[in-house]
């Protein structure tokens, strides 16, 4: 759980750093420059959150690299569609909707099975 909440609030810093400039009205009319170094502050703490979730996973949460990473893509996406419909006022239609299912089955996939096993053929 710790790993979990670790990757989430990695990825409110990450969602700020990369979108947030879209809608932060102090940054209208500034640099390109500028508005990267400003990112690049943000991002700072979304690092500070990263690595510990994934030492804290790979090494006493019993998740491979393969699984924190797809777990990882999962936690930016549920962010991002919360961050898009609060912050950007976009909604989530059908075709984005289905597309994070199957992000999600990706995620099933990944985790349901220990790394280096293969699901049963039978008896």
């Amino acid at each position: 759980m710790k790993t979990i909440l670790l990757l989430v609030g990695s990825n409110i810093f990450m969602t700020l750093a990369w979108y947030g400039q879209l809608k932060f009205k102090w940054l209208e009319g500034r640099s390109l420059l500028f508005v990267i170094l400003v990112s690049w502050g943000i991002a700072f703490f979304e690092y500070c959150l990263m690595v510990p979730a994934n030492r804290s996973g790979y090494f006493g949460g019993g998740f491979s690299g393969y699984q924190l990473k797809i777990i990882q893509e999962c936690i930016t996406l549920a962010v991002f569609v919360v961050f898009a419909w609060l912050v950007l006022k976009e909604r989530l239609t059908w075709n984005y909707a289905v597309s994070f299912l199957l992000i999600l089955l990706a995620l099933w996939f990944a985790t349901a099975f220990k790394p280096g096993s293969t699901p049963s053929s039978g008896p």
